[in-house]
Order: structure tokens, then sequence, then C-alpha cells
């Protein structure tokens, strides 16, 4: 984060992979039941700090596992009340912010591989189900571009390396290490579904999905409230 401030997320994911390459040089303060993060905020306010980051899974959780609906909703009200019990503790001047990294999309069993035609062309896949990087065999990447737009436009963006690289899709300066990982075709949903790779590793049945470009998946809400 580019400064040593106190960090509350779940307790178990401290010193993953993960959280040292976006979270490295941070103070963690792991939580390991919802309801300390409001105590926690509260004790680190009154020592004086000036900046606290939490992290809350609950609703991205429920979302990919139950999708939207009863479950979801019960949820949202339960981290309505975190949010409550948050704005509780807050010291004068304080302001808590509430966002979220990204939307989410109902896909359900609404996953699909790449046609076989674009799978012909294809020595292996990367990145999530929606944004599914084409890995081309060697010297394909031209036919590979070609037969993804012919099959896969109808319902999704089909966007070459170059161009994503060019539009900056993933920011402005990507360095070597980060272009070696890159495929050479995207594709990228825009109907809610999800592009399956049979060859990846973990659980496939998620009910709701995010990675694209969709509204759903990039606007979300930022919420202010003070301290009194």
């Amino acid at each position: 984060m580019g400064a040593s401030v106190p960090v509350l997320s779940k307790a178990e994911l401290e010193g993953s992979a993960f959280t040292q390459a976006h979270l490295r040089g941070v103070r963690p303060k792991g939580w390991r039941a919802a309801s300390s993060i409001s105590v926690e905020i509260g004790e680190l306010l009154r020592a004086g700090e000036k900046f606290i980051y939490a992290y809350y899974d609950g609703v991205d959780k429920i979302a990919h596992e139950r999708g939207f609906g009863p479950f979801y909703e019960a949820e949202l009200r339960s981290a309505d009340s975190l949010v409550a019990n948050i704005k509780e503790v807050l010291v004068s001047g304080s302001v808590l912010l509430v966002t979220a990294d990204h939307g989410q999309v109902m896909v359900g069993t609404n996953t699909m591989p790449p046609h076989a035609n674009v799978l012909a062309m294809t020595a292996y896949q990367s990145g999530e189900g929606r944004f599914r990087w084409l890995h081309a065999r060697n010297g394909t990447e031209v036919e590979l571009l070609a037969r993804a737009t012919q099959h896969h436009s109808d319902c999704a963006w089909v966007v070459s390396k170059e161009q994503i690289i060019d539009e900056q899709w993933l920011g402005p300066r990507l360095g070597p290490a980060t272009r070696k990982r890159l495929g050479d075709v995207a594709l990228v949903p825009r109907d809610a579904i999800s592009f399956d790779d049979p060859a990846d590793s973990g659980p496939f049945m998620l009910q709701c999905r995010h990675g694209a470009l969709t509204d759903d998946e990039l606007d979300v809400p930022l919420l202010a409230v003070t301290g009194n």
C-alpha cells in the first residue's frame, strides 16, 4: 500500500502470497470473527491511527456460493450491521469510507468452453471465466484472434494482447514479467456467461462471478460516514 498502516482482514489471510503481493509492509491485524472488526477499529482510532484499512469478504463469498436471493440479502443486512457498529466507534473528525473492489454478475450454470475451432489454435488458457486468456499455438496468433472473433464476438469482447496493452486495460505501465504472463487473445464476456477451462483447478460451480468490464462489475458505490 506504500505505507505501514494497520490492515484488518481475516487472520488466515496473513502471510499468504496474494497478501504479500498487494499489502507488503503493512501492519496486519487479523480478525477471526467479523464482530471484532469494529472493536479493533475503535481501539486503533483512540490510539491515534490516521488511516485504517479493513476488509470483509462476506458479501463476496455469499454471492459466489449462493448467488443473488435470500442468502445474499441476509448477508447484506449483516454487512449493514457491521457498518453501523463501525460508525458507533468513530472518533470526532474521522471518516468511514465503505466501498467494494468489484460488483457481481449472476452466471450460475451458464458456463461454456471456447469453441472447438478456437481451442484448436490454443495451447493453453489462463485467467478466469470472465477474463479468459487464450495462449496461441506457435505462429497462430492472427488466426486465433480471427476464430475467436468469429465465434464469440456476439457475447464477449474479443481482444488481442496488443490492443489491451495499447488501450491500457491493465494500467499505463506493464513490466516485462507482466507482459510475459499475458495470453494472446482475451475473451471478456458482455453477457452473463463464463468461459470454462477444464484444465483449471478450483471450484467451478460459482453462482456469481466477476472479472469482466460490464457496468454490474465495474460500478460500485462509495459511501462516506463522518464521526461526531
